[in-house]
């Protein structure tokens, strides 16, 4: 590990804290570990490369470009250790996918943000500077059911996520 760090120039300080990020996690003699965007992620010989996204599709195949993959890739969130390749992997495997990208935690859409954001503002017709406005009158909701047509059946999911653990797959 001395050897990468001092070869990749970095602070003695930058090089001190990532060796204790190593060692607190074990995998310090596991292999070549690279810090990069303030996270410390397992680095290879040869990084891996773009998946196909068989979604063509898909909001994923839109927005992941070979630099976004580069950027993305190695990082691990801190809450589960989700990846990039875990998040898009519907798309990947399917190809029948609207978007193609799931979160695993909440460290996902800060970690992977690069590319959840553009999905995001893609999937919803929203601009990056948007802003979400809560108004809860009952008195202002407006239907569109047609009365001949009335709704037999309403499906509400509702789903907790608690801090510090991954998403429910």
């Amino acid at each position: 590990l001395q050897h990468y760090f001092i070869q990749s120039n970095l602070s003695i300080m930058s090089w001190q804290k990532l060796l204790g990020s190593c060692a607190a996690v074990g995998a310090a003699s596991l292999g070549v570990y690279k810090m990069k965007n303030n996270h410390l992620f397992a680095g290879t010989a040869e990084q891996k490369p773009l998946p196909e996204i068989r979604s063509e599709q898909s909001l994923v195949k839109k927005h992941l470009t070979q630099e976004k993959w580069d950027q993305l890739s190695g990082i691990k969130t801190k809450t589960s250790g989700f990846t990039l390749e875990q998040a898009i992997a519907t798309a990947i495997q399917f190809d029948n996918q609207q978007c193609g990208i799931y979160a695993g935690d909440h460290d996902s859409y800060i970690d992977f943000a690069p590319l959840f954001d553009l999905v995001i503002q893609d999937y919803h017709g929203i601009d990056a500077n948007a802003t979400h406005t809560s108004d809860m009158d009952p008195e202002k909701i407006q239907g569109n059911v047609h009365p001949d047509a009335p709704v037999h059946s309403v499906r509400i999911r509702v789903g907790r996520s608690f801090e510090g653990f991954g998403l429910s797959p």
